[in-house]
């Protein structure tokens, strides 16, 4: 059985994006509850969110970016940059958080005190932009553990595989034209997923053409259509490229149960995802795999999700 973290902060909860907003406080108390319930804490080793140092987010969004967000946040204002992105005073504190727990998370999978982990953190991050917040994300949390892993450890290879239905139109922004990072989304697309990004034909510019890759999904497919296009686009990619570290944008929001999506994606097709994926870290990462919650919505179906894949991170 593996060494694996599991980050949790109820400090997460403080964030309010108000009433009727898909992310909510309850997806959090969801995941832990979930994980108590299936007898799996003791089995982890629990990460306390931390303040990160400054310069880390700095590596991804622009200074004035992170001082306008602070602004906001302290003058009262309850929206940011876009009116999917609802706040409250503190969320701005809480997104530093979200950063800081998954940076520590970070440090001990590559300190060797942890051999994978999985981060229960929000807001989540993989829309926001180097100087713009979108879709209910303010920091690219998974970004920026990038290039804390490249600048931190010497890392060259870092690869990241977000499984949300919904575009990392930030992530793959921020590394498209590196090619120190590979960046790879399957997603819904078209019908009117957001943010509208992810097009198969979108592939990296100028050095960085050739690590990234996206794999468009139609609404209303299911398991076998995820399985053809990972098994077409994503593990000969990954094969080549060989990532030294994995991160994953662990979004469960293309489960059949999900109102965020057309995808029939079901609980054994995660799974399955899950599987694969730890099967790569293993070959070509020595197992260093940091999965970072994003989207997943159905308070019914993200319990078991989470939990699944966890325990899909302790079985390695």
């Amino acid at each position: 059985m593996n060494k694996t973290g599991f980050l949790y902060d109820e400090r997460y909860q403080q964030h309010q994006t108000g009433c009727f907003h898909p992310e909510v406080p309850d997806r959090l108390a969801s995941v832990y509850d979930g994980i108590k319930e299936a007898g799996l804490l003791s089995k982890l080793v629990l990460i306390k969110a931390c303040l990160p140092e400054m310069k880390w987010i700095e590596t991804v969004h622009d200074k004035n970016y992170i001082q306008r967000f602070e602004a906001a946040c302290g003058s009262g204002q309850t929206m940011f940059d876009s009116p999917d992105n609802q706040m409250c005073a503190v969320s701005y504190e809480i997104a530093l958080l979200a950063v800081g727990g998954v940076l520590e998370a970070v440090r001990q999978v590559m300190d060797g005190q942890l051999d994978n982990a999985f981060c229960a953190v929000r807001p989540p991050g993989h829309h926001a932009e180097v100087n713009r917040a979108m879709g209910f994300c303010y920091f690219n949390n998974v970004a920026i553990a990038a290039r804390y892993i490249q600048k931190q450890w010497g890392i060259g290879r870092v690869g990241i595989v977000d499984f949300d239905v919904h575009h990392g139109n930030g992530t793959q922004h921020i590394f498209e034209e590196d090619p120190t990072v590979f960046y790879y989304s399957i997603h819904q697309h078209p019908s009117f997923a957001y943010p509208g990004t992810g097009r198969e034909f979108e592939h990296g510019k100028n050095l960085g053409y050739g690590y990234t890759k996206n794999s468009p999904v139609l609404p209303g497919q299911g398991d076998d259509v995820y399985k053809r296009l990972m098994q077409r686009d994503l593990f000969p990619a990954f094969a080549e490229f060989k990532p030294q570290v994995m991160l994953v944008s662990a979004g469960f929001d293309a489960h059949a149960d999900d109102d965020m999506s057309d995808i029939k994606l079901s609980t054994e097709g995660f799974s399955w995802i899950a599987k694969k994926i730890v099967e790569m870290a293993n070959a070509y990462a020595q197992g260093r795999l940091i999965s970072v919650l994003e989207g997943g919505y159905s308070l019914k179906r993200l319990p078991e999700l989470a939990r699944n894949h966890i325990q899909i991170l302790l079985n390695g």
